[in-house]
């Protein structure tokens, strides 16, 4: 792990934390540690908590405001959500020691470089970074996004010195570019999972207590929707409503998800594979030329292993409209998933890999068809989970905040009695998944 003594001008050199959430406290636990000196804040009504949490940490110094920090600090990294980045750049950006270096670490970047062409001095070079994953998962082998938007090659090397520490993958990007690909990985993958948990609340179903979703794609859904609707609300919000790109990946997910739902419904089997198969073509490959690798991403038979509920004798088919959904959305907007893997989520990874898995699967996808147009066993589930993912589309495409922060809170309500035991199986599972066990 890189160490700040490898560096002759390190001695004097202060990184400054501004908001200590998740993210903002395991950076100062990571940089720290490698000998960087942390200041740090966040509302002043959190100084005597962070003041105790941080007490062993003799590197970390936790200041009342971001003043405080700004003034002191040569590197500023605002960890703040996306929605407050204007506001919190606006009160502390204007007290920036001159010729420091400022960055962010918001999911996206539009809104904070914004926020940093307005109120940061312009003295100060602005290099910002953004760690795909969330800030329980190793960094170690991660990607890590850095955004070199106004900078010398000295405050940029500086600001790559100081994050080696984290052992992540670094990728180089302009902040349109991060933004794009975050739409296309991350905004419409949580809106998947934001539909699930809205359709399996609406039918108030905890659906590993029945025998309906139990196996390998089953135990992703699951796990994966409770390891969302276990985060902070405004994790997601900011990336969908702020991120001009993610609107219309939504809004396309949305109206796919409808479109195919409408052709089960009403019985047209040779519309909906055709459109399924056109689909599969165009994002995977045709027949004999895949863009997938020889290998599938998820290790055989790893998911099996981290199951909530009672594996049953026999599966029970399942039309996967979730799955079917994402793959037509991603053709319709051109979206080809493997170009984008070198800055995935590992929750990205895990979504590509059970749909890569059923894609490549051909009895396995026509099973899908036939059960969406013959088997009524899951339409109930199917058309909650259509109205959820038309809900999600119309709050990114109003901007409401307050209205997405409701419609999360309520369904996280219902399921969190459920959360301690599920998000451990899922952090197990994503484990077991990035570090390529076959166990």
């Amino acid at each position: 792990m890189a160490s700040a003594s490898e560096f002759a001008w390190s001695k004097d050199f202060v990184v400054g934390l501004i908001g200590m959430g998740d993210m903002g406290k395991m950076y100062a636990r990571r940089l720290s540690s490698a000998g960087w000196r942390i200041m740090a804040c966040d509302r002043e009504e959190k100084y005597d908590e962070l003041v105790e949490e941080f007490a062993d940490h003799t590197n970390v110094q936790i200041l009342r405001n971001g003043h405080l920090v700004s003034r002191a600090s040569n590197y500023i990294i605002y960890s703040v959500e996306a929605a407050a980045i204007d506001r919190v750049v606006a009160q502390y950006g204007p007290s920036t020691r001159l010729g420091a270096i400022v960055g962010g670490q918001t999911s996206c970047k539009d809104p904070e470089i914004k926020a940093f062409e307005k109120f940061l001095p312009s003295d100060v070079d602005i290099v910002s970074c953004h760690s795909l994953h969330g800030p329980n998962v190793d960094p170690r082998g991660q990607p890590l996004v850095l955004i070199k938007h106004r900078a010398s090659d000295e405050s940029f090397d500086k600001v790559e010195s100081v994050l080696r520490c984290l052992n992540s993958t670094h990728v180089y990007l302009s902040a349109k570019e991060h933004d794009r690909i975050t739409a296309d990985t991350q905004a419409v993958t949580h809106a998947a999972f934001l539909s699930m948990g809205k359709a399996w609340h609406a039918n108030k179903q905890f659906p590993w207590e029945g025998s309906r979703y139990v196996g390998g794609i089953e135990n992703v859904k699951i796990n994966l929707m409770l390891r969302i609707y276990a985060q902070k609300w405004h994790v997601y919000a900011g990336l969908a409503i702020l991120n001009p790109e993610a609107h219309k990946q939504i809004g396309q997910f949305a109206k796919s998800t409808t479109e195919l739902f409408y052709l089960m419904l009403e019985g047209r089997a040779d519309e909906l594979r055709e459109r399924v198969y056109a689909a599969r073509d165009k994002v995977f490959g045709r027949e004999g030329s895949p863009k997938w690798a020889p290998e599938p991403l998820l290790p055989h038979g790893v998911l099996d292993r981290f199951s909530l509920g009672k594996k049953p004798e026999t599966r029970l088919p399942n039309n996967h409209l979730s799955l079917l959904a994402m793959v037509d959305c991603w053709s319709k907007l051109g979206i080809v998933p493997y170009d984008h893997m070198i800055c995935s989520t590992p929750l990205f990874r895990l979504w590509l890999g059970v749909t890569e898995h059923l894609f490549r699967s051909p009895g396995l996808l026509d099973e899908c068809l036939a059960v969406g147009i013959e088997d009524k066993s899951f339409r109930r589930d199917d058309l909650q989970f259509t109205i959820a993912a038309s809900g999600w589309a119309e709050c990114v495409s109003l901007k409401s905040f307050e209205t997405w922060r409701e419609r999360f809170a309520v369904t996280q309500r219902f399921f969190e009695p459920r959360f301690k035991g599920a998000v451990e199986v899922g952090q197990a599972m994503i484990k077991a998944v990035l570090e390529g066990s076959k166990d």
